[in-house]
């Protein structure tokens, strides 16, 4: 009997952008160096994150890019994984902050007990519009591997922006049926309550009852 051919991954978008334009990953790095060297906020996210947690926390920075939410996170006390599928980021990030376990990896096929990393993360964060960069396909089981990837009482923390082809209905349906439901919804970082005319959310969740698990 012929054994199936095993199914082809799926590139993310991200992937698409920069396979377009090889210089697109070095100057997205230089962006937050320079508003770093700025003194500009670049770490809104991560404080909420941290308010979330007790010290000794543990936090996989999901799409971490070069390292600024995470690296923010392992200075305050947590330990941090941080998984992006561009190595450029993740060279980034592990010059720029040192001290977190970096990882380049794709989301969508995401699975760290294999990589010897349990998963019992307290937060999963995806920030800074990752959500909307994986491949439209491959949403669901982006999210089913979140999920798979908390504690008992663990959450999923994630935010994106309106106008990038993900409807927030979309998304969250998208997160049931992997096996979350929402413990909050946010319209920023800063905590301010999401409405019908939000052009950001930010969803807190946590595994459903029914769960897939």
């Amino acid at each position: 009997m012929t054994e199936p051919a095993p199914s082809k991954r799926v590139p993310s978008q991200w992937e698409e952008i920069t396979a377009a334009d090889p210089t697109h990953s070095a100057r997205y790095v230089q962006r937050f160096r320079t508003m770093t060297s700025e003194g500009k906020d670049i770490v809104g996210e991560a404080r909420m994150i941290d308010a979330m947690l007790g010290r000794g926390g543990r936090v996989l920075d999901a799409g971490c890019g070069p390292g600024r939410l995470g690296g923010y996170l392992h200075v305050a006390g947590h330990e941090v994984v941080g998984v992006d599928v561009d190595p450029v980021l993740i060279a980034a990030a592990e010059e720029d902050y040192p001290g977190p376990t970096w990882l380049v990896g794709d989301l969508a096929e995401l699975d760290l007990p294999a990589r010897g990393i349990a998963a019992d993360f307290d937060v999963v964060v995806s920030a800074g519009n990752v959500l909307a960069f994986v491949a439209p396909s491959t949403r669901r089981s982006v999210l089913a591997g979140f999920a798979r990837h908390l504690a008992p009482n663990g959450r999923v923390v994630v935010g994106f922006g309106a106008g990038r082809d993900y409807e927030f209905a979309e998304f969250l349906s998208d997160a049931e049926a992997s096996g979350l439901a929402p413990d909050v919804l946010l319209s920023t970082w800063d905590l301010r309550p999401f409405t019908e005319s939000s052009e950001f959310l930010v969803a807190v969740l946590a595994r459903s009852q029914r769960g897939i698990f």
